[in-house]
């Protein structure tokens, strides 16, 4: 991983699109700091595409993409894209994200999950998600191990699921996508982004496994610093790094994208 601050002119200027992810790369301690809600500010002032990328629920979506500068959410890990169209929020929806989180599977995975894993419990979001099941297991106390993250995600893979560990959660959905292949497709969607000519275009920051699509793929990406908790489990990581955590390691990464595109 490079410091964010050997990025280079010419590698500034070709960024078109900021994408991010939420919990814990723009927030700290749970909280949207005003450190990083003014750099998405001056993303969008500055005439950038913003779009979050996130394990965070459609209930979520629908007010970030209405109250947030940002051209559109992907939102349960690529299960949809959220976007406002002449005042009206529209949805995208991944083709494969087709078994809705009511589907009895669901129940009988959760079931196995708190019986194998005792002290995790079900997401507090979870009743405003549309495809997926969020296990907490460090959002609230009490905080488990990633030791007890990864039984989660192994019982959940053992049902058929994909299962993703973030910084907070597991989330685990039936159906072959991610946060790159709805990433991808709503900018080819809603900005004609063409995932091979334009692929240094796009600049993601991240802190967790759940973002490993995206590490993998954009060479562009950049991890605020409390990635390097994760690099014993994780096989892609981003291309550059931040100093600071959290929200204050997106400000970093922001402003120092803008102040080298004006250079």
């Amino acid at each position: 991983m490079r410091p964010i601050s050997t990025l280079g002119p010419d590698e500034a200027k070709a960024i078109r699109f900021v994408l991010m992810d939420i919990d814990d790369t723009i927030t700290t301690g749970g909280k949207l700091l005003a450190e990083s809600y003014g750099a998405l500010w001056r993303l969008h002032d500055a005439g950038l595409v913003v779009v979050p990328i996130t394990g965070r629920p459609a209930g979520w979506c629908d007010l970030i993409v209405r109250e947030w500068p940002v051209d559109g959410v992907v939102g349960e890990n690529g299960a949809f894209a959220y976007y406002l169209d002449d005042g009206h929020r529209r949805e995208s929806f991944h083709p494969a994200a087709t078994i809705r989180n009511d589907a009895a599977v669901f129940s009988e995975m959760r079931q196995a999950v708190l019986e194998g894993v005792p002290e995790s419990r079900v997401s507090k979001d979870q009743f405003s998600r549309l495809f997926d099941l969020a296990i907490d297991f460090a959002e609230e106390a009490p905080v488990l191990p990633l030791s007890d993250a990864g039984r989660i995600k192994t019982i959940c893979e053992g049902f058929g699921a994909r299962a993703k560990i973030s910084s907070i959660h597991v989330n685990t959905w039936f159906g072959d996508f991610d946060k790159l292949s709805m990433a991808e497709r709503f900018l080819a969607e809603r900005f004609s982004y063409r995932s091979v000519e334009d692929i240094r275009s796009v600049m993601f920051f991240g802190d967790s496994p759940n973002d490993e699509p995206m590490f993998s793929h954009f060479p562009m990406s950049c991890g605020v610093a409390n990635v390097r908790r994760y690099e014993a489990i994780m096989t892609s990581l981003p291309g550059f790094v931040a100093n600071g955590e959290g929200a204050l390691g997106f400000a970093e990464g922001v402003d120092y994208l803008l102040s080298v595109r004006k250079a």
